[in-house]
């Protein structure tokens, strides 16, 4: 059972993760999201943060089915992987189970498209197999961003080095890997656009079928607290100027239409509808 429907577009959520966080520090997801700022946004309560103040937030993949394809964005952590966030050690989760109770066993997806190459956004793009790190979706075209990929294969970082080596290059090596603008068109109903900021060549995700829209923001946003307070910043922005700018002109452009925001780290019920509040805007779900 999909968890939305755009016209002819199937789109269901499946978590690897979902917890709530004390926010706020130069470490955090959301920096200004102390417990006492978070709690004088009521809205927020019961779905995106608890009585305490406290930030509930999702590692989550987005399944799209649309008539001919069968797409896969944003594969999460993975299990079985060194990391130095002791958070995402080693993580052994259901989450291939999980997406088989859903329909989806590995082999029936044919694209899967990265928002941006940071570690809790391409996990399962591999696994661990007999001590090789092989193709999680091994019939799949994986689809990333050249301006991505060229930043982080030219970039001396020893935090998303191991990131590469075990969960993007194994693609590249496998000859699975395609790279394409930050603009490109998946299929008719589906297709990227440029989100900078969170890093050089992130992208969302745009679905349209039928008169009906709806985006994925991969990490333009991290929680919906950056709706009312749109100044408030990710530690994980390689731009953070660049990153307010986006997502002051996408919150603008969203609370103008329609369109089903889908937030990639978004709690249950993980979407809705941007409006206007004041001088920032709310997530109405």
């Amino acid at each position: 059972m999909a968890d939305w429907q755009i016209g002819d577009v199937a789109i269901t959520r499946v978590v690897e993760v979902e917890a709530a966080l004390p926010g706020g520090g130069e470490t955090s997801m959301v920096m200004q999201a102390y417990p006492d700022a978070v709690k004088e946004i009521g809205w927020l309560r019961p779905h995106f943060a608890t009585e305490e103040g406290h930030i509930r937030v999702a590692i989550q993949a987005l399944l799209i089915e649309t008539p001919g394809n069968r797409i896969v964005v944003d594969t999460c952590v993975g299990n079985d992987k060194e990391r130095g966030n002791p958070f995402f050690n080693k993580l052994q989760t259901g989450f291939l189970k999980d997406r088989e109770k859903a329909g989806w066993p590995r082999d029936s997806v044919d694209t899967v498209l990265c928002t941006h190459l940071h570690v809790d956004h391409v996990g399962w793009n591999t696994m661990l197999v007999d001590g090789k790190w092989v193709p999680t979706f091994p019939k799949a075209r994986y689809l990333i961003g050249r301006r991505e990929w060229d930043f982080w294969s030219t970039e001396d970082d020893e935090d998303n080095a191991p990131v590469l080596a075990d969960s993007v290059q194994p693609i590249f090596d496998a000859g699975l890997a395609d790279l394409v603008s930050d603009d490109h068109v998946v299929c008719d109903e589906v297709r990227l656009r440029p989100t900078p900021g969170h890093t050089p060549g992130h992208v969302s995700i745009v679905i349209s079928s039928k008169g009906e829209t709806a985006i994925i923001t991969g990490d333009l946003m991290h929680h919906p607290c950056q709706m009312a307070r749109t100044d408030w910043r990710s530690a994980f922005d390689t731009d953070g100027d660049m990153a307010e700018k986006t997502r002051h002109a996408f919150l603008a452009e969203m609370a103008d239409e329609n369109t089903l925001v889908i937030g990639t780290h978004f709690a249950t019920p993980a979407a809705g509808r941007v409006k206007r509040d004041g001088a920032g805007y709310r997530l109405e779900v």
